[in-house]
Parts: C-alpha cells; structure tokens; sequence
C-alpha cells in the first residue's frame, strides 16, 4: 500500500505523541509476563535418535500420536513463527528502534522466539511431524520472507498485529485441545498466555491512537480488517492446510469473526463513536459492511461443515 507524504507526517507526529503511551504499556507488559523456559515443556524422555549420522529410526507416520488436524496446525503455527526475522525487520521498519518503542520490539521478538523453540522441540521429540518434510518446508518458507500488507504505515502496522495477536492465540489455545495430549496442550497455553499479553499491548495502543487521530485510525483498522491475511499465508499449501484447520474447528471463518475481530473492535468502541467525520465515518460504514457479509460466510461455512460431517457419519454407520 502507498501512504501519502502527508499521511507519513501525520503518523511520525503520532508516533512521537504515542511514546508515553508506548512506555506505560511497555512497564505493564513486563509486570504481567511470566518467565518461562522452552525445555521444561518438551517431554525429553521421549526422545530417541533419528536416521543420518547417529544411525537412528527413520521417521514414520504411525509414530505421531496426534489427528492430521492437529499436526497441519502445529505445522502451520511453527512455520508461521520461523518467520520471525522477516517479521522483526518489519515491525521495527514501523515503530523504529529508539526508546520504548524500540525496546519494545525487542522484547516481543525475544518473547516470540520462545514459541518457535518450544513447539519445534516439542514436535521433533515426539516424533509428531516429518522433521525432513518440517525443514524443507522451513527453508522454502523463509526463503519467501515476509513483507507487510500494509508497508511501513504505522496505523495499519498496528491495527494489523491487534488482531493477529489475538488470532494466534485462539489458534494456539484451539490446537492444543485438538492434540488429545496434555503435554500439547500445556504447552500451547503457556505460548497463548503470551500471544494475549501481546495482543493487550497492541490493542491498547491503538486505541490512544484512535483516539488522538480517530478518522485516519479507523480508515487503518477497515484497510486491515477488509484485507487481513495471517502472517504464514506464504507457507507452500497454505490453502490446504488452512482448509483442514477450519474443518476441525480449530481456526474458521466464526471464530475469525466471533472470537478475534468483534471482541477488539468492541473494545475500542468502534461503533459507537461519535468523534469520526469524512473518510473515517466512510470507512465504518464500510467495516460494518464488511463484517456482516463475513458473519454470512461464516454462517454458510458452518452449515456446509455440518452437512458434510452428517454425510460422512452416516457412512460410517
């Protein structure tokens, strides 16, 4: 997308006013977060040698205990997070790298990176995914790299990881409940306890932003919404993968809509705002517009899905 010289301005000067704010939510984070360690949430003792200089097993599909949904969705989740770099230049590119901001983005990758480590090892532990298959799709993955939907606006940067903070940390929750395994699920939700935090952080900071500028912040939010994509959709068989994920239940177009965009629009008060005029008053009306077809869609999908799962019940008895 293409920000205007004046919109630059706009958003460098609401930048620079931001920074208390960035500071307080910044001391909030850091009274909140929980120090955790990677390797006390991997099962060790489950580990045993593969095939290649240490002469172990080759790796086999009966070896996983987990449902294809749950091994697409772990795989999906960690590729997502191995784009870390990509992700890190992209967000400092936006919020800069002096002061609280800067340290911000420090933290949240060094936060983030914990979640790549502890599913992997997770993952290569139990013998759950193809390790072969996982780093080939690794290497392909982050030799595509990440660029921004939204480029260095700063509205839409944020706006953008408001809601993805959040839907990653439904789909991490969802996925460790469809892994059947405890020790999935532990860890799932301790990668979710941070995902939340970083959401509030994100969340928070917008809404001062929509606040200080509310027209040109809810033209972002609508840009995001209308166009929101995770951040993993350049995995090779993306499509595929999310297709099972949405079938399981895991992440769809409901809970997109139920459980990630209403919930922090409703925070920020989005609808019932009276401070928006011009082009931000135009861009609500196109959000809700948005939102109500998305509800349809929703709704569409579910009645397909259940259809599908009577059908296929109905052979099996």
């Amino acid at each position: 997308m293409s920000v205007t010289p004046e919109d630059k301005q706009l958003q460098l000067n609401l930048m620079r006013d931001l920074e208390p704010v960035v500071e307080t939510e910044l001391n909030r984070h850091l009274s909140m977060a929980k120090e955790w360690f990677p390797h006390q949430y991997v099962p060790w003792s489950q580990g045993r040698d593969f095939d290649g200089p240490l002469g172990g097993e080759e790796w086999s599909l009966e070896q996983s205990q987990l449902s294809q949904e749950a091994r697409e969705s772990l795989i999906v989740n960690l590729l997502t997070e191995d784009n870390l770099p990509g992700y890190h230049r992209a967000i400092a590119e936006v919020f800069g790298r002096d002061g609280a901001w800067g340290t911000w983005v420090n933290r949240w990758t060094a936060e983030e990176n914990r979640h790549g480590i502890v599913i992997r090892d997770y993952l290569t532990v139990t013998r759950a995914v193809d390790p072969i298959a996982l780093e080939r799709a690794r290497m392909k993955h982050m030799e595509v790299g990440y660029e921004a939907d939204h480029g260095d606006s700063f509205l839409h940067g944020a706006a953008y990881v408001s809601f993805q903070e959040l839907a990653t940390r439904v789909s991490h929750r969802n996925t460790g409940r469809a892994s059947g395994d405890p020790v999935c699920e532990q860890m799932l939700t301790r990668v979710a306890a941070d995902e939340n935090l970083h959401m509030i952080f994100y969340r928070n900071l917008l809404g001062a932003a929509l606040e200080a500028a509310p027209n040109a912040t809810m033209r972002a939010i609508t840009d995001v919404v209308k166009g929101f994509q995770m951040p993993g959709h350049s995995i090779d068989g993306f499509l595929r993968k999310s297709v099972v994920i949405a079938n399981a239940g895991i992440y769809d177009l409901r809970l997109h809509h139920d459980d990630v965009l209403i919930p922090v629009l409703r925070k920020w008060d989005v609808f019932d705002r009276t401070d928006l005029s011009g082009d931000g008053e135009k861009a609500r009306e196109e959000l809700a517009e948005f939102l109500e077809g998305l509800d349809a869609a929703a709704t569409r999908f579910e009645t397909r899905r259940e259809e599908r799962r009577a059908r296929q019940a109905a052979r099996r008895n």
